[in-house]
């Protein structure tokens, strides 16, 4: 009996730190994801604890933050834990350095799954940089340069090597003016199309032909657009101004747009989307989602008689917290003045948040939750400049 008791006990002592094992593995997991990924719009961190058939503890899963995973393996010996890592690093070995596409079409569709049924996550440009961080059939996880993660079809882009991404961000590029049009074979007014264009596409610049520009593709394809539709990549930065004069007046170029969910382009806009493409076409960086964008500029409390904001702040509009629920981001717009707002629902159209006027809409003065101002120091609080 003593010995059976013996031996119970000598079992339980070595099931007991095995059980615990995944346990306080998980807890470093989520600590780490904490820090370096915690929204999985922007970082891929998806890394689970598991047992193999001798009992020995490991971490798979894949990540593209390095510095996370070094960091959860270094708090696992600390912890007198020692599991394998079987994690995939992305980029991923399989693409062999091809780590690089470069939008090909006036406005790709990235997905949240790899498939054309799958939900529109959001829209990249023509000429746009993404980061490929792996494959899956043809479709590309890809990172745009506001670190939304998606899935792009090998249609949409030309996906490159080191060297490759190298030469073109080297390349005299030219950008496209008018809010839409057209790339022809030759130049000439009447020449077939080779592609739709619109406001703010990047393109490589091969030179003049008259009163046309010869413009090229990510992919290869050449063709033709009048000279005074574009203007040098470098010139069209310097000359981008965020003031509210141009902000508002690039808004009210979007009115009547058709409203699409996950839209960011010329195409189609959802109401984040919206914000994003007017402020890119002035120069400004926003992050891709409404929940997101609330966390830049400065902030400015809610107030009913919105006296203390400024025509070009954006405002944001969603559930109000309570004892039990926190506060939900869920639309954005931007301020016009005297009350009025230019946002996309349905389509990019203005409305008003003042008691009284023709546009009032009673559910956006209930659920408006606060402003932000971005255009006054944007990059002090967390506006990145185009092109840096």
């Amino acid at each position: 009996m003593k010995n059976l008791l013996c031996s119970a006990l000598a079992l339980t002592l070595w099931v007991l730190p095995a059980t615990g094992q995944p346990a306080q593995l998980d807890e470093l997991i989520a600590e780490v994801r904490s820090r370096y990924a915690p929204d999985k719009r922007t970082a891929v961190f998806d890394i689970k604890a598991g047992k193999d058939s001798l009992s020995n503890w490991y971490l798979t899963g894949e990540t593209n933050q390095p510095k996370a995973l070094d960091e959860l393996l270094a708090k696992s010996r600390q912890k007198g834990l020692a599991p394998e890592s079987r994690v995939v690093l992305l980029p991923a070995a399989s693409l062999e350095g091809h780590h690089w596409g470069v939008v090909s079409l006036s406005a790709c569709n990235i997905r949240s799954q790899p498939r054309h049924a799958a939900e529109l996550a959001t829209q990249s440009t023509l000429g746009t940089a993404l980061r490929v961080l792996k494959r899956e059939g043809g479709w590309y996880l890809v990172q745009t340069p506001d670190d939304y993660l998606g899935w792009l079809d090998d249609g949409g882009f030309a996906l490159l090597d080191s060297a490759g991404y190298e030469r073109w961000q080297a390349a005299p590029k030219v950008v496209y003016l008018p809010d839409m049009g057209f790339a022809r074979q030759s130049p000439s007014a009447d020449a077939p199309f080779v592609s739709d264009l619109l406001a703010g596409n990047i393109l490589l610049d091969l030179g003049r032909e008259g009163a046309f520009a010869k413009i090229g593709f990510p992919d290869g394809r050449q063709a033709y657009v009048p000279a005074a539709d574009v203007v040098l990549y470098p010139q069209w930065l310097y000359t981008r101004q965020p003031t509210v004069e141009n902000i508002l007046a690039t808004a009210h170029r979007f009115m009547g747009r058709p409203y699409l969910w996950g839209g960011t382009s010329g195409k189609g806009v959802d109401c984040s989307g919206f914000t994003k493409t007017v402020f890119y076409l002035n120069g400004l960086l926003l992050p891709r989602d409404a929940s997101q964008q609330v966390h830049t500029g400065i902030d400015i409390p809610a107030d009913t008689t919105l006296a203390n904001l400024q025509p070009g702040d954006l405002l944001f509009y969603g559930r109000h917290a309570t004892a039990d629920t926190p506060e939900k981001v869920t639309h954005v717009a931007i301020y016009l003045g005297n009350g009025q707002i230019i946002h996309g629902s349905g389509a990019v159209k203005v409305e008003s948040m003042r008691r009284g006027d023709p546009t009032f809409v009673e559910d956006r003065l209930g659920t408006y939750l606060r402003g932000r101002r971005v255009l006054e120091e944007p990059e002090k609080y967390g506006v990145r400049r185009v092109g840096e």
